[in-house]
């Protein structure tokens, strides 16, 4: 386990690296399960292709056109009661793990985190990331919010299972001919999940279950059965909106229809296709289509699409750009609302320019209505037509590459969308008189200009490459503007002249024309991504950097910050020079030790700054060790937060050996006196003459513990990081054998030891005497805080719905003593009463904290082997 070590001893042996098949799995994961989506997607394609294969393009049109206000309006009625329940999950959260916040600024957050999260689904435009970013700066911590987003998950999910096994118990009959499965098998498998359900809301009463060693707990009966109870209210609400858009004839009662919808959405949510998109309209089709027209089942899908998943984040954009421009926010009772706006305006922009550049793709794939073809005909050339139905298609990708940049605050994604959406505004006008695509488009443009302040970072969209997650959302998208070309013109005749047809009657050429032109850049796209260059390696700064950098320390309020004069990281300036931030460079991985040093405005944008060139490079950035002050800047990086472990720190205005509490150290320390231990402090320019004799008690250090010098998290013994900083000594007898480089600034408040060797001639107990002996020392000269270092995977939560990675730490800390001393670690500093801070690991594109903190591991021990090792 990487850990700071300053008070452990431990060996150091060098670990093979993996290889084989495993490794190459390992390595390929993301890629692998990209594909594996793709081709779900395209079975799911096929077989609605082939559902719908006597149903015409038309048909559906029409259908959509017979489609009443009123089943509208009561459509769009039961969506805002959905989202009203989506939200009661936010504040049941909340409440539950003991963190209130201001009613409008949860509904906020939960609406916007819910429009995001059904209308995209991917990555960095998720409805977690959502509730990170708003909820990281309300104050909360990671591990809170982490548990947050577990408690909804969790809720509707295990509510979808139950609410699905209720309703199949007295419709299976009904369902089972829909489905092809025997009815009678359909009541036991819906009876084995509400025995299921039963079983633990008994064990709710105990509050945990543990099995298999792993301690889970859980939320008390009342809670489960109120969380139930509002999933089962949002999926009524939510299958009410497709009920009531269903055709009259359709021949199914609600009861049955709301099983069908819930196995649908379950599934849907299984794919892992995002939105469920295809995979729901499948199983609905295939349930319906046997009794009703499935032109309009399909027409009354594509409806229920818009209301539930395209009108809510229209909404949300709307509400974030008045509270941009003032008109709420200014009022003191909504000023949390005008700051979750500002949080999460980014991503709702990124969201809404992702499925208007995905809708731009397919309004370009499909015919124009022959009405509004007959009013372009007589006012505007075929020739602008044409052009204008090509590059729609072209823009649409733009925007879609485009909001990946805005999700991040680039200001050239910025300029880009706002460029793109006001020249696809004019085209949607000029290629079909598409009036709602172009107002979606305004809404776009002002919600863009009223935000124009939150992007600030100077960085270029053309240098960001895209990530697996992304090139997967564009070859979704493409899958599916083909599937929709086929379907549309499916009796038109294929022949080599459909490509030179140019009139205004001819839809089908230019839908294909605008398919080529999307294939062929966005092909090309893909392949500029793939074969980006080989990530470069990180070489350590130079001597003149690190002297620079060592100027920012001496003005620091953190000791540790002197590790940057060891010369193993890189260091990164941000551009005024003002900070600095030092890293390493592990597999793919950019590890970021510490926060940045420097002024505050300064550290902020440098964590962009470091996110930003990770991923130019083709690496997952990492922070390792953050403090919680840099939490706002981490979420705002797209960033994600694990809790690591706690650094105990001692307020040395209250280190005092008089109290009885500090008997114990007392002891040692006169003890170690009486054995004819002294202690000295070195000053730096004192350090040369006893180098060698320093030298000496390292080695046999070394020797004696089977250990090699570690790197990036701590010190090595060299020449020059030695004679860089005082060193405290223990001469026994008159000779040195105990020594510890001290850490200081001049701001005297932190002091800290990076290496403390011991040689075998020193008495026991000489580690006590030497940080008793030091901290009265500093508590004389006026420093205020010892920092203990680190003890890891301790201080984690352990309440109710704590995330998995609290309860996977959990398990190491309490059974995983004879690889680390994890235990042994805390107590030994919990002897000097320390307060106890939270430490984290910070990562991006959704990696799993557990590579990361193997990529850390082996940076610091040069091996995995040596660093776990007892």
């Amino acid at each position: 386990m990487a850990a700071d070590a300053k008070t452990e001893n431990m060996e150091s042996d060098d670990a093979p690296t993996s290889s084989g098949w495993r490794a190459a799995i390992a390595d390929y994961s993301r890629p692998i399960a990209a594909v594996f989506m793709l081709g779900i997607f395209v079975a799911v394609a096929y077989a609605i292709y082939r559902l719908t294969e006597e149903v015409s393009y038309d048909d559906v049109v029409a259908a959509i056109a017979k489609t009443g206000y009123d089943q509208i309006a009561l459509a769009v009625f039961f969506t805002v009661m959905s989202f009203i329940t989506l939200c009661v999950y936010d504040w049941n959260a909340l409440e539950f793990i003991g963190k209130k916040r201001p009613l409008p600024e949860v509904a906020l957050t939960a609406f916007s985190a819910y429009a995001v999260g059904n209308a995209a689904g991917f990555g960095m435009l998720s409805g977690g990331a959502i509730r990170y970013r708003a909820y990281s700066r309300a104050g909360l911590a990671p591990d809170d919010i982490g548990r947050i987003i577990a408690f909804v998950s969790l809720s509707f999910m295990l509510g979808l299972a139950v609410v699905t096994a209720l309703s199949l118990i007295p419709m299976s009959s009904e369902i089972a001919p829909l489905l092809g499965i025997d009815a009678f098998a359909l009541r036991v498998i819906a009876i084995a999940v509400l025995v299921g359900f039963a079983i633990l809301i008994i064990i709710g009463q105990r509050r945990s279950l543990t099995f298999a060693g792993v301690t889970l707990s859980l939320a008390d009966t009342p809670t489960l059965s109120r969380q139930f109870l509002i999933t089962v209210a949002d999926l009524a609400f939510s299958c009410s909106v497709v009920y009531a858009l269903l055709p009259t004839e359709a021949a199914i009662s609600w009861p049955a229809f709301f099983a069908i919808y819930s196995i649908a959405i379950g599934i849907g949510v299984a794919s892992h296709v995002p939105g469920g998109i295809g995979v729901f309209e499948t199983i609905i089709i295939a349930s319906l289509g046997p009794t009703t027209n499935i032109d309009a089942v399909l027409a009354s899908l594509v409806v229920y699409r818009l209301i539930y998943y395209v009108l809510p984040l229209i909404i949300a954009i709307i509400l974030v750009t008045i509270t941009e421009l003032r008109h709420v926010s200014k009022m003191p009772a909504l000023a949390g609302v005008g700051r979750t706006a500002t949080r999460i305006s980014p991503a709702l922009l990124g969201a809404l320019t992702f499925i208007m550049g995905a809708l731009l793709i397919f309004s370009s794939v499909t015919p124009t209505p022959e009405s509004n073809l007959e009013i372009l005909e007589g006012i505007v050339p075929l020739s602008v037509v044409e052009s204008a139905h090509f590059f729609s298609s072209l823009l649409g990708l733009f925007l879609v590459i485009a909001a990946r940049g805005l999700v991040q605050r680039l200001d050239g994604a910025w300029w880009a969308a706002v460029v793109g959406a006001c020249v696809a505004l004019v085209l949607s006008l000029l290629r079909a008189f598409a009036v709602f695509e172009a107002s979606a488009l305004a809404i776009l443009v002002v919600g863009l200009f009223a935000s124009k302040r939150l992007f600030v970072r100077p960085a270029s969209l053309f240098r960001q490459v895209l990530t697996s997650p992304w090139l997967t959302a564009i070859a979704l998208i493409c899958i599916c503007a083909c599937f929709i070309l086929f379907f549309v013109y499916r009796d038109v005749s294929y022949s080599r002249s459909l490509w030179w047809e140019f009139e205004f009657s001819e839809e089908a050429p230019r839908s294909l024309r605008a398919m080529l032109g999307l294939t062929i850049f966005s092909t090309a796209l893909a392949v500029f991504s793939m074969l980006r260059p080989a990530a470069p390696a990180v070489t350590p700064s130079s001597s003149e950097d690190i002297e620079r950098a060592a100027e920012i320390v001496k003005n620091s309020d953190v000791a540790d910050s002197n590790l940057v004069r060891t010369g193993d990281k890189a260091i990164m300036f941000s551009p005024d020079g003002s900070a600095f931030l030092m890293y390493g460079k592990q597999g793919r991985s950019w590890i970021a030790f510490l926060d940045p040093v420097g002024p505050k405005k300064a550290r902020d944008e440098l964590v962009w700054q470091f996110v930003e060139e990770a991923r130019t490079a083709g690496c997952r950035a990492v922070f390792y060790q953050a403090s919680p002050s840099l939490l706002p800047a981490i979420a705002d990086a797209g960033l994600q937060a694990f809790k690591l472990g706690e650094l105990a720190e001692v307020d040395l205005s209250r280190f005092d050996l008089k109290g009885g509490k500090w008997a114990n150290l007392r002891q040692s320390g006169t003890k170690a006196e009486r054995e004819g231990l002294s202690f000295e402090i070195i000053p730096t320019e004192g350090v040369a003459p006893i180098l060698e004799d320093l030298r000496s008690v390292s080695n046999s250090w070394l020797a004696e513990h089977r250990a090699k010098e570690k790197g990036f998290s701590l010190g090595a013994f060299t020449d020059d990081y030695i004679l860089s900083q005082p060193v405290i000594v223990l001469r026994f007898e008159g000779k040195i054998v105990a020594f510890a480089n001290v850490m200081v600034t001049d701001t005297k408040a932190d002091a800290s030891i990076d290496l403390m060797r011991f040689s075998p001639e020193a008495p026991k107990g000489a580690m006590d005497f030497l940080f008793v002996s030091l901290l009265a020392q500093l508590r004389n000269e006026g420093y205020r805080h010892f920092n203990l270092g680190m003890a890891p995977l301790s201080g984690l939560s352990r309440r109710e719905v704590a995330p998995v990675w609290d309860r996977i730490a959990n398990t190491f800390y309490e059974h995983g003593e004879r690889f680390y001393n994890f235990k042994g670690l805390r107590a030994f500093k919990s002897k000097f009463h320390p307060e106890w801070q939270p430490r984290y690991l910070a990562v991006s594109g959704g990696l799993s904290p557990v590579i990361a903190l193997l990529d850390a591991t082996l940076l610091i021990g040069g091996g995995l082997k040596g660093v776990v090792k007892k």
